[in-house]
C-alpha cells in the first residue's frame, strides 16, 4: 500500500478537546507520523504519495457505540415509517400500504419499523383493526421507533396463535381490547417475539449483502467501527459478520449477543474475540424504555400507578455477568429507569472487575444520572462504562414529556455531568431503536449535544449542553475507551488510518448548522471507501 502524507488540513487528533494538526501520514493502512504541513517536506521520500486536503477539517474515523446492525439486516424487507414521514395512523397505513403492493411473494409478510404514536394527532397506538385495512390475507408487522414494541394485524395474531386465552410472556404484555380480545398492541421484546418468530429469515447470502451495504452507509456517515448490541438477530452472527467482511465490509464490528436464559450461549475461544470483527461481550436487557413509559422506574409515570417493567430477573442478569467474566469480554445492561440503574449496581458494584482497559460491565441509555448515582458509579470496586444518547431526547421529546416527571429533566441525559465525571463514555445512535430517519448521523447528535433542543425546538436541559470538541471525543477516543475496538479513535502513530474528511468545517459553524455538515470522504485504514458526489 505504501505511504500516503495527507497535509493542508483542519485535523482533529481526538486526543484532547484541544489536539490538532495539519498533516498526518499513513504507511500500509497506519499512522506513523502526525504534525504539521511545513514538517512533512523534512520526511523525505517516506512522504510518499501527497494529498492536498485544501483547509478542510478532518476527524478520526467515527465510531458507533451502540447500534444494530444485525437487527438491520434481519429486517431489511421492512420499509421505515419514522417521523416526520409518518405523524398519524393513517400515514402508517398509507405507508405500508404502498410497501404492500411492491411485495410480489404471496406468503411474505409486509413489514414496515419506525413509527412514533407520541407525535400522532390523539398519541394512540395503532391496532389490528387499523393493519388490516392494509389486508386480511397476510400478516402485518410494523416496530415501534422504541424496537422494543410492535404492532400487528389480525392475520399475524392468527399465525402465531395468540388468543384471548394465551398467556402474557414474562415482562411483556399482549395488549387486548374491552372483551379480553388480543389488540394486535404487542409491548415489549417477548411479546414482539411471540409473533416475529413466524416471520421467514432472510437467506444468509441476503443477510451478508445487507450488512456490506450497511457498511456502505456507515462509511458515508464517517463511521468506521460500531458495536452491534444485540447482534443476536440474526444467526450465527460471527461468522456472518466475517463473512460480509471478505465480501467488502471494512466497519471493525464489536459484537454483544443478547442472553437469553432458555438458551445459554456456547463459550467462545481467543479467536472470537480477536480480529477487525469479534465478540466483545453479552447483552442483558434489564427494562423497557422512557418513550413507551416501560422503564422500570421508582415512582410511577406521571398520572398514573404504573412503574414500568422489569425483563429479566437478578439470576439472570447475573448468570450473564458469570458468563461474559468466564469468557473475558464485557457485559452490557440495557437499563433506562431509575430503578433498573440502581439494580445494576446494586448487583455488580462490589463485584471484583475482570477486564483491564476497558469497563467489565457497560450500562447503555442510562437515561436518569443524579449526581449521587454518578459518584456511586465512581466509588465502586466495579468498573463502569455508559453508552447514552442525544439523538433520543431530540427526536422523542413528545414521549419523554410524559413520561418523565419535572424534577427529573435536570437529571435527563446529563452529558456534560457525564463528560466531567466517567472516563468510559459514548455518545452512541440505537438505530433503528429510535425515532428518527437516519439517526446514526453523528452531526444529529453532536448539534442536540451542544444545543440541547429537540427536533421541535423545545429546550431540553440546556446546563448539560458539551461543546463540539467534547461531542466529538464521545464518537473517537473516549468512545474507543468504551470497548475493545481496537486501532480507532484518534489519529496518532500506531492507529488505523481511518478517518473522515469534512465538507465544512464543524468547528466553526452556527451551532444550528452543525446537523447540516456532511461528511465529504471517508477512509479506512488508508484506503478511501467513500467519496461523496460533486465532492
Amino acid at each position: 500500500m505504501g505511504a500516503v502524507t495527507f497535509v493542508n488540513g483542519r485535523v482533529f487528533t481526538g486526543e484532547s478537546e484541544t489536539g490538532f494538526a495539519s498533516a498526518f501520514r499513513v504507511v500500509d493502512g497506519r499512522i506513523d507520523w502526525v504534525g504539521a504541513t511545513d514538517e512533512a517536506a523534512s520526511t523525505g521520500e517516506a512522504a510518499g504519495e501527497i494529498v492536498d486536503l485544501g483547509g478542510r477539517t478532518v476527524l478520526p474515523g467515527l465510531i458507533d457505540s451502540h447500534t444494530h446492525p444485525a437487527l438491520l439486516a434481519g429486517t431489511a424487507a421492512a420499509v421505515e415509517c419514522f417521523p416526520p414521514a409518518v405523524r398519524s395512523v393513517d400515514d402508517l397505513v398509507a405507508t405500508l400500504r404502498a410497501h404492500a403492493e411492491t411485495i410480489s411473494a404471496a406468503d411474505a409478510w409486509v413489514l414496515g419499523r419506525g413509527f412514533d404514536d407520541t407525535k400522532f394527532p390523539d398519541g394512540a397506538m395503532p391496532t389490528a383493526a387499523d393493519l388490516d385495512r392494509i389486508g386480511t390475507d397476510r400478516p402485518v408487522l410494523v416496530w415501534r421507533c422504541d424496537a422494543h414494541s410492535a404492532v400487528c394485524n389480525t392475520a399475524a395474531l392468527e399465525l402465531a396463535g395468540i388468543t384471548a386465552t394465551t398467556p402474557d410472556p414474562d415482562g411483556a404484555r399482549f395488549e387486548r381490547d374491552a372483551d379480553g380480545r388480543p389488540n394486535g398492541i404487542l409491548t415489549e421484546i417477548a411479546a414482539v417475539d411471540a409473533v416475529a418468530a413466524f416471520i421467514p429469515a432472510p437467506s444468509r447470502d441476503e443477510q451478508i449483502d445487507a450488512i456490506v451495504s450497511i457498511g456502505d452507509e456507515l462509511a458515508s456517515r464517517g463511521i468506521v467501527a460500531v458495536c452491534d448490541l444485540l447482534s443476536s438477530r440474526i444467526d450465527r452472527p460471527l461468522d456472518t459478520f466475517r463473512a460480509a467482511a471478505e465480501r467488502g465490509l471494512r466497519t471493525r464490528v464489536a459484537l454483544y449477543p443478547g442472553w437469553d436464559p432458555a438458551a445459554p450461549l456456547d463459550d467462545i475461544g481467543a479467536d472470537d474475540r480477536d480480529g477487525p470483527i469479534r465478540i466483545a461481550g453479552v447483552k442483558v436487557v434489564l427494562d423497557g424504555a422512557y418513550s413507551n413509559r416501560t422503564a422500570w422506574v421508582h415512582e410511577a409515570y406521571p398520572g398514573s400507578c404504573d412503574h414500568g417493567l422489569r425483563l429479566v430477573d437478578d439470576d439472570d442478569v447475573l448468570a450473564a455477568g458469570e458468563w461474559a467474566r468466564r469468557n473475558g469480554v464485557q457485559l452490557a445492561v440495557h437499563a433506562m429507569g431509575d430503578r433498573a440503574l440502581d439494580r445494576v449496581v446494586e448487583l455488580f458494584e462490589h463485584q471484583e472487575p475482570w477486564l483491564d482497559g476497558i469497563p467489565s460491565v457497560r450500562i447503555e441509555h442510562a437515561t436518569i444520572v443524579s449526581d449521587a448515582y454518578l459518584a456511586r458509579l465512581r466509588a465502586a470496586r466495579m468498573r463502569f462504562g455508559i453508552a447514552t444518547h442525544t439523538v433520543f431526547f431530540f427526536a422523542e421529546y413528545d414521549g419523554y414529556e410524559k413520561a418523565l416527571r419535572v424534577e427529573q429533566v435536570p437529571d435527563a441525559y446529563p452529558i456534560a455531568r457525564l463528560y466531567a465525571g466517567l472516563d468510559p463514555l459514548a455518545l452512541s445512535s440505537d438505530r433503528p431503536a429510535t425515532a428518527w430517519s437516519g439517526a446514526d448521523d453523528v452531526m444529529l447528535s453532536v448539534e442536540a449535544a451542544v444545543r440541547r433542543r429537540t427536533y421541535n425546538g423545545v429546550e431540553f436541559g440546556p446546563e448539560a449542553a458539551i461543546t463540539v470538541p467534547q461531542a466529538l471525543l464521545l464518537y473517537t477516543s473516549r468512545a474507543a475507551r468504551l470497548s475493545p475496538l481496537t486501532g480507532v479513535g484518534m489519529l496518532a502513530p500506531g492507529f488505523d488510518g481511518s478517518f473522515a474528511v469534512l465538507e465544512r468545517d464543524v468547528f466553526s459553524v452556527a451551532a444550528d448548522e452543525i446537523a447540516d455538515v456532511r461528511v465529504a470522504e471517508t477512509w479506512i485504514r488508508g484506503e478511501r471507501v467513500f467519496r461523496r458526489e460533486g465532492m
